[in-house]
């Protein structure tokens, strides 16, 4: 059986690639399959930065197989790690809470729907300037349950999210800029390449640090203030990264290479 994911090393950076033609839909199986990469990549201590990304240079990805609409998906069969969407969710990271590793998605086409959505799983955008983004739910009936609703209006103004979302009204990489949800937009053919420059820049900071920054911030996304800064003083037992890196090697060797002008060599702990 072909894969519908492939991986690829560069050194600490894993690029993740949905390659299922002529869309790059996410199925149930692809769901799984891109999971399995991420659960890996999170295990994998020699891996820092994922990159996730589409065949091709069309279709990020189309979001949700519609060959499968015609099928009663019941709430065991849809988590089910063997035929349903598995243990991430829908696109096999949109509930992968212990994936604390940064993700870059490398959007070198449409992303429709789902396609969209697992993008906003990812902690940064980098766009083609051709790509284009879509929620096109509500005019089949639909709505975008795999991350639209739960992060769109964390990412972009809420009525700017709601109009998105009530119209399906597709937007340009530039305008997606413009909005703050891309944080890059660059020629045809050169997504992948930049989110690589992300990625480099992102393995110059200490590991645990940046796994770290990432458990906070999804923990507090919904505090107040007064209850985020509660959480970082006294953290509770989920925030484990946050919590190693007070005690960690990491935390007195950046310090000490900056005292010496040399670069930090991080262990990770």
């Amino acid at each position: 059986m072909t894969a519908l994911v492939s991986t690829q090393r560069h050194g600490q950076i894993l690029v993740v690639t949905i390659d299922n033609p002529p869309a790059n839909a996410i199925s149930r199986r692809t769901s799984r399959e891109i999971y399995a990469a991420f659960a890996a990549f999170q295990e994998d201590e020699d891996l820092r930065v994922a990159i996730l990304t589409g065949a091709g240079d069309r279709i990020f990805s189309g979001g949700w197989d519609l060959k499968e609409s015609d099928e009663s998906l019941t709430a065991d069969l849809y988590y089910d790690t063997q035929v349903g969407n598995g243990p991430g969710g829908f696109g096999g990271i949109a509930e992968f809470w212990g994936l604390t590793k940064p993700v870059i998605a490398a959007v070198n086409g449409a992303a429709a729907g789902g396609g969209f959505e697992i993008t906003l799983a990812c902690d940064m955008i980098v766009a083609a300037e051709h790509a284009r983004f879509l929620l096109p739910e509500t005019r089949i009936g639909l709505l975008p349950m795999a991350g639209g609703i739960q992060n769109l209006h964390r990412r972009i103004p809420y009525n700017i999210a709601m109009h998105l979302m009530m119209t399906g009204k597709p937007i340009s990489a530039s305008e997606a800029a413009r909005w703050g949800l891309v944080n890059e937009v660059v020629p045809l053919g050169e997504a992948l390449a930049a989110a690589m420059r992300h990625a480099e820049k992102i393995c110059e900071s200490a590991p645990l640090a940046i796994e770290g920054l990432k458990e906070v911030m999804r923990y507090t996304s919904h505090l107040s203030a007064r209850d985020g800064f509660a959480a970082v003083r006294n953290p509770p037992s989920e925030l484990k990264k946050y919590k190693a890196i007070a005690n960690s090697e990491d935390s007195l060797e950046g310090p000490r290479a900056f005292m010496e002008k040399r670069k930090p060599q991080w262990r990770g702990r």
